[in-house]
């Protein structure tokens, strides 16, 4: 009984401090300063500073900043026109049509992005211009847009699983590997849906036009080389064992750079403007992360993730049940808060828990990041939703309608991974006998 009084003050404590508008990272420090205060003898100031400065020095976050920058260099590159181009000759003759380019355009993104709004921002910049010029339907358009643009939280390099890995205490460059087939798999799950709606909806669709050539394809092709080279590099630097994650994202920046200024939108302007960027999106992430950091030193010096192990514990729960309890749980959270604050503010409590059912850390970290994306487009707080709002200039509530089905289609890709953990957890052990 103990355990869930405490839960519930420091749970109704922070609320209290997010609805009044303080900033998460804030409300974290808040609520851990007052929960050591109260129920410790420790010294707050003390542990506090200790615990900040050793989170924002480590050395597994360097990653972080290096990623989001070569996911803002390439944001302003011609990176999306090009996606389009090369894409849309290979897509077109399938059912479906160019709305397939939505989905493989948003995957490939993903893959040097690591973020979900860069990644629905940049494929969006182009293909709805383009796909409203063809006449197809708004609402397999947007919602295609806004499910495949979730998959910027999974394939890697993706910053979710960064700080997942940092607070779990778990390698990055395994949870990257790890999210290789889950994301490639939820983009053939979007594919066969997108042919599936365009088989039943055929007096919707539009009929093609444009014929190009196998000589013509390929050509078109060329553009998505540098691309797929720059995915290449930093993912196969990292499953071969050659480098670490941070070493893979710096040379992931290289070649960020060196491809922006082949294709001419390397100007000092936008150099700088990357820079701030990234430099701006990295500090509040590792603020939020610091504040996590104390916030799991808090209860655990209170021993409220030990008790509530033993309660959870105690409760009998199958592995089954409590995998589903907490999808129900993350989805609902996400409908509030964004995926990095949802990943943080529960990891202090929800780890001792999974630790205790027996679960592999590396595989719950792809489940979490499935179950987040999820929430991308469910309002109120759908990052998507807000961002397709902008470009789109549609309602809400129609995007998010829209968007709906593909919400359905990722509890498939979660119950696939519970049932069949291999798929997250296959290529990470092909990984370690590499290395071995």
């Amino acid at each position: 009984m103990a355990e869930i009084l405490l839960t519930i003050f420091f749970i109704s404590v922070l609320l209290l401090f997010l609805g009044s508008g303080i900033w998460v990272a804030l409300s974290m420090i808040g609520v851990s300063a007052i929960g050591m205060m109260l129920f410790t003898s420790r010294p707050v100031g003390d542990a506090m500073a200790t615990t900040i400065w050793g989170t924002s020095s480590s050395w597994t976050l360097t990653a972080l900043p290096l990623f989001v920058w070569m996911g803002e260099i390439l944001f302003r590159t011609r990176l999306s026109e090009n996606l389009f181009k090369g894409l849309s000759p290979w897509m077109q003759k399938l059912p479906g049509g160019l709305i397939h380019v939505n989905v493989v355009g948003c995957a490939l993104f993903a893959a040097i992005s690591g973020s979900s709004a860069a990644t629905v921002a940049t494929v969006g910049k182009m293909s709805i211009p383009e796909l409203r010029k063809r006449n197809y339907p708004e609402k397999i358009l947007l919602g295609s847009l806004a499910g495949s643009g979730t998959l910027g939280l999974l394939i890697p390099p993706s910053i979710i699983l960064i700080i997942y890995g940092v607070a779990v205490q778990e390698s990055i460059a395994k949870l990257f590997i790890a999210g290789i087939l889950p994301g490639i798999m939820i983009a053939l799950i979007f594919m066969s849906y997108v042919i599936f709606w365009s088989l039943i909806n055929k007096k919707q669709m539009p009929k093609i036009i444009e014929e190009y050539s196998i000589f013509e394809k390929i050509k078109r092709s060329k553009q998505l080389l540098p691309v797929i080279f720059l995915i290449s590099a930093v993912i196969g630097s990292i499953y071969t064992g050659i480098a670490t994650a941070t070493e893979a994202a710096s040379l992931g920046v290289v070649g960020a750079l060196i491809l922006s200024y082949f294709q001419k939108s390397l100007t000092l302007e936008t150099f700088k403007t990357s820079l701030l960027g990234a430099t701006k999106t990295s500090c509040m992430i590792a603020f939020i992360l610091a504040g996590s950091t104390f916030l799991s030193l808090a209860m655990g010096f209170t021993g409220l993730p030990r008790n509530l192990a033993m309660w959870i514990q105690n409760m009998d729960l199958s592995p089954y049940v409590l995998i589903f309890v907490l999808m129900i749980f993350y989805i609902i959270l996400g409908m509030f808060l964004d995926g990095i604050s949802a990943v943080v503010l529960t990891m202090a409590i929800i780890e001792p828990m999974i630790r205790q059912a027996g679960f592999d850390m590396i595989w719950f970290g792809i489940f979490l990041v499935i179950v987040v994306e999820m929430a991308q487009i469910t309002p109120p707080v759908g990052f998507n939703l807000f961002v397709l709002q902008g470009m789109a200039n549609k309602d809400m509530g129609y995007i998010a309608r829209s968007a709906f089905p593909l919400f359905l289609l990722m509890v498939l890709a979660v119950i696939l991974v519970v049932v069949f953990p291999e798929i997250a957890l296959w290529l990470p052990e092909q990984m370690i006998k590499n290395i071995n």
